[in-house]
């Protein structure tokens, strides 16, 4: 076993003028993983060397965060919509001269993720998806119990430039008072870990690219998930979604019945953790990724 992430080797790929940042390890079918907010591909830390001994990993930055580019925002937030940030991970799988791929993905990469599934559904084998919901779904479905726990949603979308002054005044504050505010407060991040998050957060330019990727959520990514319900386009390959029984997603959202309204193939169940599933529940999500991914496609209705 690779005794660490940080022993992957490194990659740097350009797409369109934006540097999208990773590591690969391992060896056999090709698997991407994809983070969340407000973190790096160092989420995986936990999971991904056990992963390499059966499967290619390819770990990336989203863009805007780690180490990836943080092109500038523009007027439609087009440069930060989930289709942008699914073609980035797109390149780097191809660039590794992989063309059909599973993917693991949490929270902001887990939104990627689907994107990707739906523009690309030749890609992407199979999915499975870290404590979300369906982005228009969880919008349309907005409680105060929510708004509360999901408060960086709705800072994080108003108009320049207070977001991005307030986080880039201190943005190690940010960082922890985002991840320390939850379930478990800051007890499962490692130390090496969260210190790159932080080092992270504090490179210029991440304040307003944060605050892009979830303005194209609320805008540009709503208009492209109406687009395929309107068509009525819905995900073929097999879906397996995991949340933590003590986050707000499961809490606050039946879940299973909303990807079912976007996909065919659904199942899924709480982990005993909160929102940071890889970092609370690492074995867990390990034994859930290989039987997933290692199984014969599952038909809707075969497991929880």
């Amino acid at each position: 076993m690779t005794a660490s992430l940080f022993d992957f080797p490194r990659f740097d790929i350009e797409r369109n003028g934006v540097r999208v940042h990773g590591r690969i390890g391992g060896r056999g079918a090709p698997l991407l993983l994809l983070h969340g907010h407000p973190q790096t591909h160092l989420i995986w830390h936990r999971v991904a060397p056990a992963l390499a001994e059966q499967f290619t990993v390819v770990t990336v930055d989203l863009r805007g965060y780690g180490d990836s580019g943080r092109p500038a925002d523009d007027a439609g937030h087009v440069a930060y919509s989930k289709r942008e940030m699914a073609l980035d991970a797109l390149a780097a799988m191809r660039h590794h001269g992989f063309e059909r791929f599973g993917v693991l993905a949490h929270d902001r990469g887990a939104r990627v993720a689907h994107r990707l599934a739906a523009d690309h559904a030749a890609a992407v084998e199979r999915m499975l998806l870290l404590d979300i919901a369906p982005t228009l779904s969880m919008y349309q479905n907005t409680t105060e119990a929510f708004a509360r726990a999901y408060w960086h949603w709705f800072f994080l979308i108003q108009p320049p430039p207070l977001p991005e002054a307030l986080i880039a005044s201190d943005p190690v504050r940010y960082v922890r008072s985002v991840m320390g505010g939850r379930h478990a407060g800051l007890a499962p991040f490692a130390p090496e870990v969260l210190a790159e998050y932080e080092r992270c957060a504090a490179i210029p330019g991440t304040a307003e690219s944060i605050c892009g990727d979830y303005r194209a959520s609320a805008t540009i990514d709503l208009v492209h998930d109406r687009a395929d319900i309107a068509a009525g386009r819905k995900l073929a390959q097999p879906l397996r979604v995991l949340w933590g029984e003590h986050g707000a997603v499961g809490r606050c959202f039946d879940v299973l019945s909303l990807w079912r309204e976007c996909a065919i193939q659904v199942s899924g169940r709480a982990l005993p953790c909160g929102h940071y599933v890889p970092e609370e529940a690492p074995g867990e999500l390990l034994a859930e990724a290989l039987q997933f991914f290692t199984s014969p496609l599952q038909q809707e209705g075969t497991r929880p």
